[in-house]
């Protein structure tokens, strides 16, 4: 039950922005200056992406179980040791002298990857009025896409100029910043107080997302990939899974009991986010700044002034409309608010495929259009519908799954669309046809989440004023 406070909610809503935007900055600050830390570490790039693999697959393991262990042992205390383990990783990749000590750093982070779900769990307890929650949904999520695009900028001039370890002290004292904030200003709220954690289900699920991940990373370096590491990753992700299903079905209190994975409410919402990620996560990330960077085929552009372009003002642009998206939800219903964003994602891709390829003003357009269809609506509306449709007894148990669609699925994504782009358009690119396709790929991809996205229930409690029941759709 949540804990009776008299506090303003707007210092709750502080306390958990802060926190999600010092998870932000461990995730985006680091992207402009690998370069600058393999080199002041003595070592190569490939080396130094791997801590960047490290983390973000620890985020999306740890996206499984921690959003419901926060119901059993309470959000505020969860997310304080969350912060906690965030700021000692902080300094112990600040202080790194060797590449050990960067991946032990790197790996502490990660382990604090759910923090906006159990952010957003957070005020789903404490805000009551639909429209409120959406308008907090909005601007607590918009973070995901970055930091007003300006983290990334940030992180390339501080490597420039400070070196890779300025990055780690600024995200530090953010932490140190969102960590009070959250002591004082936060609400403590344990749903399910007295549960048992499964910790028996967690161990196997965990393995199968893990692998699956790691699957998915080897794959990426295509012809280079170990394909035989590959095949063992698939089947222990097989194997795993087939355990886990075992066990929640002979678990008294499951992590995730069988009959949840069978609603409509589970699978449709995770497979909805599933191939959303996929269709346009390496597309803006991967695709676009590659061909904006590209002499022969684009634009010729630095890797500065591409940020500058082209990724910040895509990310400023979901910051700008997450709020109204959210605001809009409750009145106009989130699957409705959903498939706008992915019917205008599905259209921004398709505009980048055939026509921005060829004109830099509609390559920059069709950018923002994304930033607006994609960042500021549809990875809104999931990480609220995840949140929404979660079980009344397992309200943590949905948002963790789909925290591990949104990584797997980015996974997946820069796996399959550069795997089409240079299979049409070979290792040089010289052409924009690789590029063309893959990125039409990704769109076929996100017209394949709006036609799953027509199966998600509604929720209807989020809609009416009702705080916290949904519809059971099976």
């Amino acid at each position: 039950m949540t804990t009776p406070d008299r506090r303003p909610v707007v210092t709750l809503v502080v306390a958990v922005l802060a926190a999600c935007v010092a998870f932000q900055l461990n995730a985006s600050m680091l992207s402009p200056a690998l370069v600058t830390m393999a080199r002041e570490l003595g070592t190569d790039d490939a080396t130094v992406g791997l801590s960047q693999t490290m983390f973000f697959t620890l985020a999306a393991m740890f996206s499984l179980f921690l959003p419901r262990l926060s119901d059993i042992a309470g959000r505020r205390r969860v997310l304080l040791v969350m912060l906690a383990v965030m700021l000692v990783g902080s300094v112990v990749a600040a202080l790194a002298v060797s590449v050990p000590m960067l991946f032990t750093g790197r790996a502490l982070q990660g382990i604090t990857g759910p923090v906006v779900p159990v952010c957003l769990l957070m005020l789903r307890s404490e805000i009551a009025d639909p429209r409120r929650y959406g308008i907090v949904l909005g601007l607590i999520t918009a973070v995901n896409g970055g930091v007003a695009g300006l983290d990334a900028l940030l992180g390339g001039w501080l490597a420039t100029h400070h070196g890779f370890r300025s990055i780690f002290w600024v995200i530090a004292a953010v932490t140190v910043v969102a960590l009070v904030l959250v002591a004082v200003w936060g609400v403590e709220s344990r749903p399910s107080q007295g549960a048992r954690m499964d910790w028996r289900g967690v161990v196997p699920l965990v393995a199968a997302v893990g692998a699956l991940l790691l699957a998915f990373d080897e794959a990426a370096a295509l012809s280079d990939a170990r394909w035989g590491r590959v095949a063992g990753y698939a089947l222990l992700a097989v194997v795993a899974a087939v355990v886990f299903w075992r066990l929640q079905g002979r678990t008294a209190q499951p992590l995730v009991a069988p009959e949840d994975l069978r609603r409509r409410a589970t699978w449709a919402t995770l497979g909805t986010t599933l191939l959303t990620m996929t269709g346009v996560f390496a597309v803006v990330n991967g695709l676009v700044a590659s061909i904006a960077q590209n002499p022969a085929a684009g634009f010729g552009l630095g890797a500065d002034l591409t940020a500058l372009a082209l990724l910040a003002p895509y990310a400023l642009i979901g910051w700008l409309v997450g709020p109204f998206a959210g605001r809009l939800a409750p009145v106009l219903g989130y699957r409705t608010v959903l498939r706008v964003g992915l019917a205008g994602s599905v259209v921004a891709t398709a505009l980048l495929a055939v026509v921005g390829v060829h004109s830099f003003a509609v390559l920059v357009v069709a950018t923002l259009l994304l930033g607006v269809t994609y960042a500021g609506i549809a990875n809104i509306m999931l990480n609220g519908l995840g949140v929404l449709l979660s079980p009344a007894d397992r309200p943590g148990m949905l948002p963790g799954l789909n925290a591990g669609a949104f990584n797997l699925g980015a996974g997946i994504s820069f796996v399959v669309l550069p795997a089409v782009q240079v299979a049409v358009g070979g290792a040089g690119q010289t052409g924009v046809g690789g590029y063309t396709a893959g990125m039409l790929v990704g769109a076929a991809c996100t017209a394949g989440a709006f036609a799953l996205s027509l199966l998600i229930p509604r929720p209807a409690a989020a809609e009416t004023g009702a705080a916290h029941d949904v519809v059971d759709a099976r």
